[in-house]
């Protein structure tokens, strides 16, 4: 396959993704709601999920608020108050599922982006992002063309930037004002 049919191909299930969650617009602003009203959001992912969030939480800190990377070293606890945000395609990752109980346990909220509305996480949280793409182990094409779980994580990177975007732009804030937020030690 030539590298322009498969970016053709990847911009078409992107656009269908994208597509199917503009229906679910209320799930996104409730999403956005949460991380507005939090005193502290985390993010949390395994594998190509997490980095994909970990692009999200940059983008929260430039806006101002205070993001952490569950797992990075000066993560603090999390607490009443605080939002979790999880990506799970299968919605069963062990480690994001015990996250996402500790979270509720102790008063935060959780926004879960995932594929299965029925699982575990989706279950535990509070608002839940259904994303329509193949999981990492639908290997049969029947969702997505591409390989493994990379819809999902592609559209977790999307819905991380529209949250962004939108938050941005509710906060009145210029992008020169958001500038100085952006690493200096590079």
């Amino acid at each position: 396959m030539p590298v322009t049919d498969a970016l053709a191909l990847i911009a078409a299930e992107n656009a269908a993704a994208v597509k199917a969650l503009a229906s679910r617009g209320t799930e996104l602003d409730a999403a956005a709601a949460q991380i507005r009203g939090a005193d502290r959001v985390f993010v949390l992912g395994a594998g190509r999920s997490g980095i994909a969030l970990q692009l999200t939480a940059m983008r929260f800190m430039h806006l101002g608020l205070t993001a952490h990377v569950v797992g990075e070293v000066t993560a603090p606890a999390i607490g009443d108050g605080d939002v979790l945000v999880v990506a799970s395609g299968s919605g069963s990752t062990a480690g994001i599922v015990r996250a996402a109980q500790t979270a509720v346990d102790v008063g935060a909220g959780v926004v879960a982006i995932t594929a299965d509305a029925s699982s575990d996480l989706a279950q535990l949280a509070t608002v839940t992002i259904l994303v329509e793409a193949a999981r990492k182990l639908d290997r049969d094409s029947a969702v997505s063309a591409q390989y493994a779980g990379s819809l999902f994580e592609q559209t977790v990177v999307t819905i991380g930037d529209a949250l962004f975007h939108s938050l941005w732009h509710g906060s009145g804030l210029s992008a020169d004002e958001l500038w100085p937020r952006h690493s200096n030690l590079e």
